[in-house]
C-alpha cells in the first residue's frame, strides 16, 4: 500500500491490493502530509475490516444452510449440502473446529479419501463445500477458501443413458399398477423430476391450454425454487384426461394429488424408483436405466429433433445452460446429416 499522484488529479491516491486485484482510492488531499495522515487512518480501518472472526464449522454450517434455504430447495439442501458437511465433519472428527484452522491439505485429503470409495460423491462434495467456504470468505470468517485449490477429481464423462418409445412400452408391460404406468409416462413426456411428479396436484394441470405448471406449494418447493410451465404432448394429454376429476379448483391448495396409492397422501419416491427398476430388470433392457433416465430421455429426444438447448434448459428447469449441454452431442448427428445434403449438389 502506497501513495501516488498523477497529473490527472490534484489529489494523492492510495494504491493497494484487494482480493488479488490492484485497487486505488482518492485521499481527497492535496498535500503529502495530509495524504499520509489519511493513509494511516485508512490502513487501520482496513485492518479492522479484514479481521477474521472465530467461527466453528458447526456454527458456520447452521448459518450457511439458513441463508441457503432462501434460494435453494429443501431436497437440494438435505441431499447435497447437509451430506457434504456431515461427511467432512466425520472426516475431521470435530464439528467444533474453527474454520480458520481448516487448511488446504485437510480439504484435499478429504476429497481424495471420498474419491477412493465414491468417485461421483467426491465431485459433488467438492463443488458443494467449495461454494460454502467461498461464502465464509465473503462473510470474513476466513481469509482463504481451503477447497479453492483442490483439483476436481477426474471422472469418466459418460453420456446419459436414454430410452425410446419401444423400450419404454416394453418396461411398462411389467408395471402392474395403472397409476404407476401413467406416472412413468408423465416423466417420459414432460421431463419432470420425481419429486415434482409425486407432488403434482390437479390444480397445476391446465387442460384448456394443455400445460402443466411445476410450482411451489406450501409442502413442496422445486429444486431451484423457480416455477416453470411444460406443454402436455397429445399422447399424455389423452391419458390424463381419462382420469381427470370432474371438478378442479385452481385456487384450492388442498387439491388432490394426480398420482397416489392412498388418496391425499403423497407417494414415496423410493417406492416409485424401486418399482420402475424392477420393471426395467424384468424387461431385460439396459441395466443402467433407472427412473431419472426418463428425464434424460425427454431431453435427449428433444435434442435429437433439433430443439435448441436454451428451450430444453427452460423445460427441464436447469439453472445453468452448462447442465443442459450434456445433450449437445445428440444434435451433432443432425448437423452431419444437414451437411451431407451438400453432397448431392
Amino acid at each position: 500500500m502506497y501513495l501516488s499522484k498523477t497529473k490527472r488529479s490534484p489529489y494523492y491516491q492510495i494504491i493497494y491490493w484487494e482480493n488479488g486485484k490492484r485497487t486505488s482510492i482518492s485521499t481527497c488531499k492535496k498535500t503529502k502530509q495530509e495524504a499520509l495522515s489519511f493513509l494511516s487512518e485508512f490502513e487501520k480501518n482496513l485492518a479492522k475490516k479484514k479481521k477474521v472472526k472465530p467461527v466453528s464449522l458447526a456454527d458456520f454450517q447452521k448459518e450457511y444452510i439458513e441463508q441457503l434455504s432462501l434460494t435453494k430447495s429443501t431436497a437440494y439442501i438435505e441431499k447435497s449440502v447437509k451430506i457434504a458437511f456431515k461427511q467432512f465433519i466425520l472426516y475431521l472428527g470435530n464439528e467444533k473446529i474453527l474454520l480458520r484452522k481448516i487448511k488446504n491439505r485437510e480439504a484435499e485429503k478429504f476429497i481424495l479419501e471420498i474419491y477412493s470409495r465414491a468417485k461421483y460423491s467426491s465431485l459433488l462434495y467438492l463443488r458443494t463445500l467449495k461454494a460454502a467456504f467461498n461464502k465464509a470468505v465473503l462473510w470474513n470468517y476466513i481469509k482463504e477458501n481451503p477447497f479453492a485449490k483442490v483439483k476436481a477429481p477426474k471422472i469418466e464423462s459418460n453420456f446419459p443413458v436414454f430410452i425410446d418409445n419401444v423400450e419404454l412400452n416394453k418396461i411398462l408391460e411389467f408395471v402392474k399398477e395403472d397409476y404407476l404406468r401413467l406416472l412413468y409416462l408423465t416423466a417420459y413426456y414432460t421431463g419432470m423430476r420425481l419429486s415434482e411428479i409425486i407432488n403434482l396436484r390437479w390444480n397445476a394441470v391446465d387442460f384448456e391450454s394443455r400445460f402443466i405448471t411445476v410450482k411451489n406449494t406450501e409442502g413442496f418447493t422445486t429444486k431451484s425454487k423457480k416455477e416453470r410451465m411444460i406443454p402436455i404432448p397429445n399422447v399424455l394429454f389423452n391419458k390424463l384426461i381419462l382420469i381427470k376429476p370432474k371438478i378442479i379448483s385452481i385456487n384450492r391448495n388442498d387439491n388432490d394429488f394426480v398420482f397416489y396409492r392412498v388418496k391425499g397422501v403423497a407417494l414415496n419416491s423410493n417406492f416409485v424408483s424401486k418399482k420402475f427398476k424392477q420393471a426395467v430388470l424384468r424387461a431385460e433392457v439396459n441395466s443402467k436405466v433407472h427412473f431419472h433416465t426418463l428425464r434424460h430421455s425427454y431431453a435427449s429426444n428433444l435434442a435429437r429433433r433439433g430443439v435448441p438447448l436454451l428451450i430444453i434448459k427452460e423445460l427441464l428447469g436447469h439453472q445453468s445452460i452448462r447442465t443442459t449441454e450434456i445433450y449437445s452431442h445428440l444434435q451433432q448427428t443432425d448437423l452431419v446429416e444437414a451437411v451431407n445434403k451438400l453432397n448431392v449438389i
